[in-house]
């Protein structure tokens, strides 16, 4: 790729700074024709260019160009709230993302980005022209900065920031020290939900949940938009955020979370979020503990809606699933098949402009999103915006969330529910036996089926999001979950007589709750938290495999979440090293976080028919963005596995089924264990 195409990366670096205003450390400087700069700078404009041109290594030439009309999407203020469960703010991004992806040229992009910058709202803006970068093809695999070099304020505790600008503006380079960012910064341990809020808050999960919707954008030109399997992505992502969230509450002794099937009962959550956001200067509202929902009246959003709506929504869903249909506009039925139903659902749940009936089925998920996210001021009666449930960015951060999307979880897992349960053939796959399987940290003389987590420290460089701040680093550190890695390792004996190819599968579930009661089988099924699918190619005879944790399907790693990107790369040579993309789960959370005292759960391990998993595309995944196919797909491709996702597990089982051991038993290719996962309450320093 030339480096023509990375000058565009100059525009998604400190987004509140104007776009002449010198970036990389001086290094970097956009030269924009006169009639570019804002009424506010116009009369300045050869000052500036004087005032910054010295000492600039690059220089970023804009050609003037006829400009196109920005005024619908001036209709969210620069210095207001965007969010994306806003149906007007949705629709004006889509329209902007298409304007930005049909400019002819990289030139004629950088040209009309430069223009639009400093007019638009900052995250409307990064937002559109990052989908656009990403599904452009003169410049898809452009590196997209992280959301959190961006706006680090959406992630981090803010008293940190005073002292990051102090010790960038007094202190010299090389003698700036880290700050830290204290954990548990929202709530005290009287709150029994803050048990949680490692996870909740954790910067590298809330990027995901961002990221994920930036390569999944619900609006847009169609092939934006209409990308494979796009509804079961959506339905599969969030069912296995809650899995995974309600298995570490049960590591906390915490029950599972609680649907939000009644939106007329108080909400006993509260959340104070302790986040201030640089462009507005504002703290996101906090919502006391038992909150009323109220029907909202939000006329400058056009969020206008009642609970009413709401539950009316959900009913027509509920219907359709139970009648096995759903309804088009004019009245045609679309069965709810066993092939892509789930999808069909997913696109009407969310929704994304792919549902089949909006005014039918309405805005089901998005406006529960608002209804509580607007519940501190539902009239806009003290000009307060929405709390963190309003953003992708932040929602994660709400015990709300998590409710919300448990109720959004049921309605899928209704549909699930009509479909049979998979059959002997379904399951099996005949000559395929799994002989032994076992994993083990990566140290010597550690004690099979053992897994260690603890709190690691981590540093994060800020310095490209403190707009207006200190040239040079500044970092932070922060404490998270870790896992010390580990290798699962297994013999596999194909008796077929020929080589036969495979999908392995591994997933992970609690065998007891938070009071120490056996799950039921269905209760476990739910619960199953996917931890790596892979492809293995077996000889004849005695198979032995192995395969490292951090080759998982679902994670990204650390590196990839939280490398910082200089725009001084623009002039060096693109390799594949130098290529990532951040979606995908966090490494470092791939591991429920398990007791002190060890905690018990079931290893699962089945290796299925690849013949029927494959969708007849090869792909690598130690290149690009493939290693993390399972949450986010892969790009320009179809999704890398037919079976439905989830698959053995998101459909019911047999009730004569009454335990795992019950499920792996008629099946040669399926083998579980028990593992222990014990957590160390000691802070290790990232090296």
């Amino acid at each position: 790729m030339s480096s023509d195409n990375r000058k565009l990366l100059a525009l998604l670096q400190r987004p509140l700074e104007p776009t002449f205003y010198p970036k990389d450390n001086g290094k970097t400087l956009i030269d924009l024709p006169d009639s570019y700069l804002t009424e506010r700078y116009k009369p300045l404009g050869d000052s500036l260019q004087t005032r910054f041109s010295s000492d600039a290594d690059t220089r970023i030439a804009v050609r003037a160009s006829a400009v196109p009309d920005f005024a619908f999407a001036e209709a969210i203020p620069r210095r207001g709230d965007f969010s994306l469960f806003i149906p007007k703010h949705r629709k004006i991004a889509g329209d902007l993302i298409e304007l930005f992806i049909s400019q002819p040229d990289v030139d004629t992009l950088m040209s009309v980005g430069s223009f639009a910058r400093d007019r638009l709202n900052p995250i409307l803006f990064q937002y559109a022209m990052a989908v656009a970068l990403q599904h452009r093809a003169d410049t898809k695999n452009l590196n997209i900065p992280s959301f959190l070099e961006l706006f680090p304020d959406s992630f981090v505790d803010p008293t940190v920031f005073p002292q990051l600008r102090e010790e960038g503006a007094v202190v010299a380079q090389k003698d700036r020290i880290t700050i830290d960012i204290q954990m548990n910064f929202t709530a005290s341990d009287r709150e029994d939900e803050q048990r949680l809020a490692y996870f909740r808050e954790d910067i590298g999960v809330n990027l995901h949940h961002w990221h994920w919707h930036l390569v999944y954008p619900g609006e847009g030109p169609n092939n934006v938009v209409n990308k494979d399997r796009r509804g079961e992505l959506f339905y599969y992502m969030h069912q296995q955020l809650i899995a995974r969230y309600n298995v570490d509450r049960f590591c906390n002794r915490l029950a599972r979370v609680r649907p939000l099937t009644s939106l007329r009962e108080a909400l006993p959550e509260g959340y104070f979020p302790k986040i201030v956001r640089s462009f507005t200067n504002r703290a996101f509202p906090a919502r006391p503990q038992n909150t009323i929902l109220r029907d909202l009246n939000r006329i400058e959003e056009d969020v206008v809606l009642t609970i009413n709506d709401i539950e009316r929504w959900g009913s027509r869903i509920a219907e359709s699933i139970d009648g096995g249909y759903v309804v088009a506009p004019g009245g045609n039925r679309i069965p709810l098949n066993e092939q892509t139903g789930i999808d069909v659902l997913g696109n009407i749940m969310e929704p994304s402009a792919l549902s089949v009936n909006s005014q039918y089925y309405g805005n089901y998920h998005g406006h529960m999103h608002n209804l509580i996210a607007y519940s501190h001021d539902p009239e806009n009666r003290f000009l307060e915006g929405y709390g963190v449930v309003g953003e992708f960015q932040t929602a994660m951060r709400d015990p709300a969330f998590y409710r919300l999307h448990a109720q959004v979880d049921n309605m899928f897992h209704r549909y699930k529910r009509t479909l049979q349960p998979y059959n002997a053939n379904q399951l099996g796959y005949a000559g395929v036996q799994i002989q032994s399987f076992g994993v083990q940290l990566n140290r010597a003389n550690a004690p099979a089926n053992v897994l260690l987590t603890y709190w690691q420290r981590s540093q994060i460089n800020l310095a490209t999001g403190l707009d207006f701040g200190p040239e040079g680093n500044v970092f932070a550190s922060f404490t998270h979950l870790q896992h010390a890695p580990f290798t699962y390792r297994f013999t596999v004996n194909n008796t077929s007589g020929a080589a036969r190819r495979g999908t392995c599968r591994i997933f992970i579930a609690p065998k007891v709750d938070e009071r120490n009661t056996p799950l039921t089988m269905d209760e476990q099924r739910l619960l199953m938290v996917e931890l790596d699918k892979f492809r293995v190619n077996l000889t004849p005879g005695t198979n032995n495999l192995v395969r490292r944790s951090e080759q998982s399907s679902v994670t990204i790693p650390y590196e990839r979440t939280f490398r910082p990107m200089a725009l001084s790369n623009i002039n060096q040579p693109e390799t594949e090293q130098f290529r990532f993309c951040n979606c995908g789960w966090p490494h470092h959370l791939l591991l429920p976080k398990g007791s002190a005292e060890g905690m018990k759960f079931d290893l699962f391990l089945m290796i299925s028919n690849f013949a029927d998993d494959t969708v007849n595309q090869e792909f690598d995944e130690n290149i690009n963005c493939n290693d993390s196919h399972s949450f986010c797909g892969i790009r320009d491709q179809l999704y890398p596995d037919k079976r439905h996702m989830g698959y053995p597990f998101d459909r019911r089982i047999p009730t004569a089924v009454r335990t795992l051991v019950d499920f792996t038993r008629p099946n040669s290719n399926m083998s579980n264990i028990e593992v222990n996962v014990r957590f160390t309450n000691t802070v290790i320093a990232r090296t």
